[in-house]
């Protein structure tokens, strides 16, 4: 069984790498960009979608205001990657947004951080493939109502892709990320180029008229437009997700790696901003139509579109209107579309793991997140990352418009604090500077980090107020357990710290004034001598055996056996009226140490080596209990003695040869 789990390995991970490729791992900027910037690049799949669906609560005239909302988030976009510049210089280290936060705000602050970017980057898998898996069911209609099972299988490969290391996967999603670019790029300038010789079609939704929602006939007028407004803002700035992954993986680009995170950042911001400027532009002049409930929402000559109408994405009906239904570049920009969407889940595979092997390293995490795998990626964070996401897909059934209501809560939390936190970082080290044109540099970049946290913290606050009771506190309460666990599992550490260390005064533990061998049998057979051999050969201060009288016709075989072997060990039978195993051996050990607490005892425990799965059922339970519950007594210490069936030799190729048996050449 080992040996198909290890072949399977394999096939889906690959050969292991030793630690001297880890060097060969480092990204060039041009790997770098897709790898880290696919998550914000591929936001303007869905952002302009969210900003024209919620606009259209109010109805079609609310509609034409969705460029402007897109130019608010492309005005926090833009500072914010200016303000992450300056992050990546100052701390390379790759802790990103935590280790500002914690550096400079305290502990507390940087564990808040921490939750907030775990549970965003859990969702920007779960939304970026629920949305991959909307474009998939616009090319094949077939698959609609299958996108929650689509959304999953993206999430299982994208886990053995990501196994394999991360310049394969970078390598990997270069080039769709490329061809991404290009071709919504370019259809844009097309679509921009018809619109202006007035040759532009309307999109397939634009003859639909929209119910408003109760409340909002009039349009955008009043409070409750303000606040459809700013809500439509907040739903726009998921377009933000992603700029903070550079942050996170500054230690995977290649030297100088603060210059190339830095250059990579400002790559992101401009093509970022072109594709949500251009789309939302295109969108309005070709008049596109989405809703959250087109069924009752959309009519046509003022009757409901009915069930049996299926909602494309904007850029789906964007591509129809500039190159034709069913045309080759249609094809081109919805399959790009759906696969750069995929890969936008590959970011947070890139910092998910990275930041819980920080957080590892301090004590937050379980140890084993700091594990790299075979291909020397961080394989239990991308496992953990990938159950988390498919968790959230088939809970919420992969549905893009309710998944969305619980994003970019996290990541504004962490963008706010760490704005604070450089900020404070700059303002401490001017007062340690005195060279002129140093402290010019450092009063800049302080004004950038400011201008960065006035924006992301009024943006959190709108999206906190707006989103709150849309799904948003659940975001929130899964923050706040995260900073809970962490929280304990710290303080676990350090109790067992202080439990295990050495005072100055000692030395070392007491030893033992005895040592006491205890045999468990069960039957006269090898693995029993090969106990009783491996016991006498400690050379402890007392030896003995002890078999539990479950069938009393067994336990006669095994006595007689003892003594026509002559055995030079005595034999000890528990009786056991209620036919139980576990319960005499306590009791007796129990026992013996009320008798003799100062003194040591050992119990030696006969186990079978198996190689396939199903011998492990039904060899091994009772010793594997009794080791269970031995653990917990103090005094007692449990030593295995294996014996290796043919199975297992087998398994491991070698032949299967019995203890001390000779094999000629």
């Amino acid at each position: 069984m080992l040996t198909f789990f290890n072949a399977l390995k394999r096939i889906l991970v690959g050969r292991p790498y030793g630690n001297e490729r880890l060097s060969q791992t480092l990204l060039p900027k041009r790997i770098a960009l897709p790898v880290f910037s696919s998550d914000a690049l591929s936001s303007a799949a869905y952002a302009p979608d969210e900003i024209l669906l919620t606009l259209a609560l109010a109805g079609v005239a609310a509609v034409t205001f969705s460029p402007w909302v897109g130019l608010a988030v492309i005005v926090v976009l833009l500072t914010v990657v200016a303000s992450y510049r300056q992050n990546v210089r100052a701390y390379p280290s790759g802790g990103g947004d935590y280790e500002i936060a914690t550096a400079n705000l305290g502990r507390p602050a940087g564990l808040t951080v921490a939750s907030a970017l775990l549970v965003d980057y859990v969702l920007t898998v779960a939304v970026s493939m629920s949305s991959a898996a909307a474009y998939l069911a616009t090319a094949v209609p077939a698959l609609h109502d299958h996108r929650a099972a689509l959304a999953a299988a993206g999430v299982v490969i994208l886990v053995l892709v990501n196994l394999r290391g991360v310049r394969e996967a970078g390598a990997l999603f270069a080039v769709p990320t490329y061809i991404f670019m290009a071709s919504v790029l370019g259809m844009c300038l097309y679509g921009g180029f018809l619109a202006m010789t007035g040759e532009l079609g309307e999109a397939p939704s634009a003859d639909f008229s929209i119910v408003p929602e109760a409340g909002l006939d009039n349009g955008l007028v009043g409070l409750a437009g303000a606040f459809l407004l700013l809500r439509a803002f907040s739903s726009g700035a998921a377009a933000l997700t992603g700029v903070e992954a550079i942050s996170n993986g500054v230690p995977t680009f290649r030297k100088p790696k603060s210059a190339n995170a830095a250059t990579t950042l400002l790559l992101l911001g401009v093509i970022a901003a072109s594709l949500l400027a251009g789309i939302l532009a295109l969108a309005a002049a070709a008049k596109v139509h989405v809703v959250q409930n087109p069924a009752t929402q959309l009519l046509d000559d003022g009757r409901p579109v009915g069930e049996s109408y299926i909602q494309h994405p904007v850029i789906s009906q964007l591509a129809e209107t500039v190159f034709g239904d069913g045309s080759l570049l249609f094809y081109l920009v919805v399959g790009a579309t759906g696969l750069i969407l995929v890969f936008a889940s590959n970011t947070a595979f890139n910092g998910f793991p990275v930041l819980a092997s920080i957080l590892a390293r301090d004590g937050y995490l379980p140890r084993q997140m700091r594990t790299r795998g075979d291909r020397l990626a961080f394989s239990n964070g991308i496992i953990s990352l990938g159950a988390g996401a498919l968790v959230l897909i088939l809970l919420f059934n992969a549905d893009v418009t309710r998944l969305i209501q619980l994003y970019i809560v996290g990541v504004f939390v962490s963008f706010t604090a760490s704005q604070l936190g450089m900020i404070r970082h700059w303002t401490g080290r001017l007062r340690l500077e005195r060279s002129k044109e140093t402290r010019r540099a450092m009063q800049r970049s302080r004004a950038i980090n400011s201008l960065g946290f006035g924006m992301t913290a009024l943006v959190l606050v709108i999206v906190i107020v707006t989103k709150f009771t849309h799904g948003a506190w659940i975001a929130l309460l899964a923050m706040a357990g995260l900073y809970l666990m962490m929280f304990s599992i710290r303080s676990h550490y350090d109790s067992v710290a202080r439990e295990l260390a050495l005072r100055d005064d000692e030395q070392g533990l007491a030893l033992p004034s005895r040592v006491n061998a205890v045999i468990l049998v069960s039957k006269v057979h090898k693995p029993a001598l090969r106990a009783v051999a491996y016991a006498r050969a400690s050379r402890p201060s007392s030896l003995e055996a002890i078999t539990v009288d479950v069938d009393p016709e067994e336990t006669r075989r095994v006595t007689d056996e003892w003594a026509r072997l002559k055995i030079p060990v005595p034999l000890t039978v528990l009786s056991s009226p209620y036919r139980e195993t576990i319960s005499p051996v306590l009791s007796y050990l129990r026992e013996a140490r009320r008798n003799r607490p100062r003194e040591l005892f050992v119990v030696y425990i006969p186990e079978y080596v198996v190689g396939r799965w199903w011998e492990q059922l039904v060899h091994n339970q009772t010793a594997l209990r009794i080791k269970a519950r031995l653990h917990f007594e103090p005094g007692i210490m449990v030593a295995s003695v294996p014996w290796q069936l043919a199975s297992s030799r087998d398994a491991e190729g070698q032949p299967a040869v019995g203890p001390g048996a000779h094999t000629r050449g």
